[in-house]
């Protein structure tokens, strides 16, 4: 789904702060290869981490749905925010015996790392979404690798896990050279998605429920940690898939 709204990210760490805005920017990329003018290099420190699974022989690959056919989804949270915020999704999955899986910001990881711990212990999934969220696309090679890999350390030191699956930030799909670097972090596969909640805009609960609604079996969800919005639109989401014979599965499963 392509957009042509630019997005600007967030992240509050009050109560009912939005921590994370959109995580699908216009699809105003450079083509591969090109030079971005400004990219932001990170910082990071030698990577130590193990790889995500058996180092690939070459780019990550891209899914962003299962064409298994089995009746299942994928609900899929952008992490970051409020802790208490992740409390309040995790308590609601419980309760509709669903799993989900959470794309983690590296950032978050650090300020807040025993909500991936929450995440991790009630059976659900985490994933690697760079570490400081950023126009992805625009960066050159070097400065978008350390961005994978600072956050798949942080993961592996707070998880035990460096994440199944990588998603790059500000898009919905991956680039060329995103499936590259991820690839060369050791992630196998890059989780896009074919739905888009729209949550990170806070339309309300009714407009959020109302856009995953559009979710077929097999579709990945994008939803985000982080907005009260999301919580209010859950009960509502789940009540709308066990109707139509849905389930809610970690993007593992989902893909399997």
């Amino acid at each position: 789904m392509r957009k042509s709204l630019t997005r600007r990210h967030f992240f509050g760490v009050a109560a009912g702060a939005s921590a994370l805005a959109a995580c699908s920017a216009p699809d105003q990329r450079p083509p591969v290869g090109a030079v971005p003018s400004s990219p932001a290099p990170v910082s990071s420190p030698r990577s130590t981490a193990p790889p995500a699974s058996a180092a690939p022989s070459g780019p990550a690959t891209e899914v962003a749905r299962s064409a298994s056919g089995r009746p299942e989804i994928a609900l899929t949270f952008h992490g970051a925010g409020d802790p208490r915020i992740t409390r309040q999704v995790l308590d609601l999955v419980r309760q509709h015996g669903a799993h989900i899986t959470v794309l983690a910001v590296g950032t978050w990881l650090a300020e807040y790392p025993d909500a991936a711990r929450m995440v991790r212990d009630g059976g659900h999934e985490l994933g690697n979404h760079t570490w400081s969220h950023p126009a992805l696309a625009g960066y050159q090679p070097e400065p978008m690798l350390a961005e994978i890999q600072r956050c798949r350390d942080k993961l592996a030191e707070v998880t035990g896990t460096p994440g199944t699956f990588f998603r790059q930030s500000q898009g919905q799909h991956a680039t060329a050279q995103e499936l590259i670097e991820a690839g060369k972090a050791g992630y196998a596969r890059a989780l896009s998605y074919d739905v888009d909640s729209l949550d990170w805009k806070d339309p309300g609960p009714a407009a959020i429920r109302s856009a995953v609604a559009r979710a077929r079996a097999g579709s990945v969800v994008s939803m985000h940690l982080g907005h009260a919005g999301t919580v209010a639109a859950l009960p509502g989401i789940f009540i709308d898939l066990s109707e139509r014979g849905l389930t809610a599965v970690t993007a593992t499963e989902l893909l399997k």
